[in-house]
């Protein structure tokens, strides 16, 4: 039988290509129910008919929880961008169309954003206080209520593209039903710590094909920085501390 071949590996997980599956084997501490919990919902966004790579089965393997899923060809999204950096606007309209293809969809069995956005401020008693978190909360609870499939991760290395051009967004642990914006202030972040010039690409074009003012994601982006803080990557904390400043945003 042939090895498993081991083609990430991150802190909490390794990612293994077996056979034609994708096989994410965690570590004990990233805990059984969030493993349960990252294939429900990736089951529930395969019920909203958007076409992803499909759950096979969650198992116990090397001491950890494991979630196989369907293996699909091709190359990252990420990975085009950057071999091909002369076609980025076309890539990012790609990018861009594939969201609000998602964004398009209902998932209504997933966990409310806001109640997601909620916890995750809470969570950052050692990182914000007391004002800054309720400054968030009130911004938050401020929002428009949306029911709109969000995938709370979205950027370019969660989106796959096979040889025939065809896309599929891939890790699914942060999705929820909520609101476009609120998703693509998240995706902005993401781009802006990498490259300030690719964030403002990206907004001005979902701006464009979302018929959304900037103004109104730009509302967002302390709420995500505060979400995307709760990663508590330390080169990512003064960047995100910057952003989640509400003051700088009223």
């Amino acid at each position: 039988m042939k090895e498993k071949e081991l083609i990430v590996e991150r802190p909490y997980k390794k990612v293994y290509k077996d056979g034609e599956r994708i096989v994410k084997v965690f570590t004990k501490e990233h805990g059984k129910a969030n493993v349960f919990n990252e294939a429900l919902c990736q089951a529930r966004v395969e019920e909203s008919g958007l076409e992803i790579p499909k759950v096979l089965e969650v198992c116990e393997m090397e001491g950890g929880w494991a979630i196989a899923i369907e293996y699909m060809e091709g190359k990252t999204m990420e990975q085009m961008m950057q071999e091909d950096p002369a076609n980025l606007e076309t890539y990012m309209e790609q990018f861009v169309d594939l969201q609000l293809s998602m964004h398009a969809k209902k998932a209504p069995l997933l966990t409310l954003q806001k109640d997601k956005f909620n916890r995750k401020i809470n969570s950052l008693r050692d990182v914000l206080d007391a004002t800054t978190r309720y400054e968030l909360c009130t911004r938050l609870d401020s929002m428009p209520n949306h029911t709109k499939l969000c995938h709370g991760d979205y950027n370019p290395s969660n989106v796959l593209v096979g040889p025939d051009g065809k896309m599929a967004i891939v890790d699914w642990a942060h999705a929820t039903q909520g609101n476009a914006s609120g998703d693509a202030a998240i995706t902005y972040l993401q781009f802006a710590l990498k490259d300030k010039k690719a964030a403002d690409l990206y907004l001005d074009i979902f701006c464009r094909k979302s018929d959304t003012a900037k103004q109104y994601v730009q509302k967002w982006m302390p709420v995500a920085a505060a979400a995307q803080l709760t990663k508590r990557i330390p080169e990512e904390k003064e960047f995100l501390l910057h952003w989640a400043d509400i003051i700088d945003f009223q």
